[in-house]
């Protein structure tokens, strides 16, 4: 996993592909039980890509035994099918994150995910590091997105209210 196409690669798998796939089987039963909390899934998520995405900068690292390489590469996908099941609603119950978590949880994961890129860059790996910030802009565009909808559903909410009724009380466990 080096060179600025496989870290692009790579970046755009973690940020478009796994989400996307999620998206599309989030009503499978295997998901709400497979969720984490998401404070123990984004720093899980975020520490898992750093030492990854850094462990690559470091000399020898490919001449390093195969399973040291390949199990934190391994654990990658684990861990991000974990960050991403409160974000695409595919989590249930106490896990799930209402519209306002689920975009402070994107906006706060964007910059986080991109600084092991940062470092790559200053560790003289610049094509490896812009590719792999390039790729993660579909986080970006998700947190956006989120953003767009959850105001959408606020809006159709208040319009549906009848006036001097009460706000509804958000979704969550009772």
């Amino acid at each position: 996993m080096t060179g600025a196409v496989t870290m692009g690669a790579w970046a755009l798998f973690l940020s478009a592909g796994v989400p996307g796939v999620l998206l599309a089987t989030r009503r499978w039963a295997v998901w709400p039980r497979l969720a984490v909390p998401a404070g123990v899934s984004f720093p899980l998520f975020v520490l898992v890509h750093a030492v990854v995405v850094l462990g690559m900068a470091v000399p020898g690292h490919h001449g390093t035994a195969a399973a040291a390489r390949w199990l934190p590469e391994a654990a990658l996908p684990a861990a991000c099918v974990l960050f991403w099941l409160p974000a695409v609603g595919a989590a249930a119950g106490r896990h799930r994150l209402g519209g306002p978590g689920r975009c402070l949880y994107l906006f706060l994961a964007m910059p986080l995910l991109d600084l092991p890129a940062v470092g790559l860059i200053a560790a003289g790996h610049a094509a490896a590091g812009l590719a792999m910030i390039v790729g993660m802009l579909p986080v970006g565009l998700i947190a956006a997105g989120t953003t767009w909808r959850w105001i959408g559903d606020e809006e159709r909410d208040a319009a549906a209210r009848a006036p001097g009724e009460p706000l509804r009380p958000p979704p969550g466990p009772a």
